[in-house]
């Protein structure tokens, strides 16, 4: 079967521009997206389990600085930092906030998680008590 040089062309374009277009799809699909400071929670179950969420603790912050939840979810904290870390709940994100009988978590070390249910709607501020003067180490979790 002959094929023209004007058809061969038409061809290798439409062949490009499908792989183009594959190739968008595809970068689109499996891109990183840019981090939030404000994480919605995972939803709740088709059985009605609670549902639940996380912060992490890494390079002295809490990640996120805001996480937002509905009532019933319970949130683990995990401290990826080589160092030692605590959750502790706070009237407020103030670096000199005084703390509430909320939720506290006792030292974390390495690996180490600690978990809350949040059963009422409100805003909950927390910070790590051991660097209560370092700004990353304050945040909340609102629950709506």
């Amino acid at each position: 079967m002959k094929i023209g040089l004007i058809d061969f062309r038409g061809r290798v374009l439409a062949a490009t521009v499908l792989v183009i277009a594959l190739a968008t799809v595809v970068a689109a699909c499996g891109g990183s997206s840019s981090a939030s400071t404000t994480t919605p929670a995972t939803p709740t179950t088709a059985g009605g389990a609670a549902a639940s969420s996380g912060v992490v603790i890494l390079n002295f912050a809490f990640t996120p600085k805001t996480l937002d939840v509905s009532p019933g979810t319970t949130v683990t904290w995990t401290n990826n930092d080589s160092t030692p870390h605590n959750v502790i709940s706070t009237a407020s994100l103030s670096l000199n906030s005084a703390t509430t009988s909320v939720f506290a978590s006792g030292t974390l070390g390495q690996g180490q998680t600690f978990s809350f249910a949040f059963t009422r709607k409100g805003i909950y501020f927390y910070e790590c008590s051991i660097h209560k003067g370092l700004a990353a180490m304050h945040a909340e979790v609102i629950v709506k």
